[in-house]
């Protein structure tokens, strides 16, 4: 059975595409924090993708506070 989340990807195109940018930053954080030392840019930019994904993650989580109702009422 699917979470909830796994419906969201499936079915909510605005919430797929948060997903698939989330785990864009994600992916390119990790090659930053697998660095030895960053350069100041790089600072930079890990920083900016923390942001980015944390208010990505906030927006799914928007949708998903959303979503809930409407799956609760559907099993009632």
């Amino acid at each position: 059975m699917l979470n909830s989340r796994d419906q969201l990807v499936a079915s909510h195109e605005e919430f797929r595409r948060l997903a698939q940018e989330h785990k864009q930053y994600e992916k390119r954080l990790n090659l930053l924090t697998e660095k030895r030392y960053l350069t100041d840019d790089e600072k930079l930019e890990e920083v900016r993708l923390k942001k980015l994904k944390l208010r990505l993650k906030d927006q799914m989580e928007s949708i998903e506070r959303q979503f809930r109702p409407a799956q609760q009422n559907q099993v009632a």
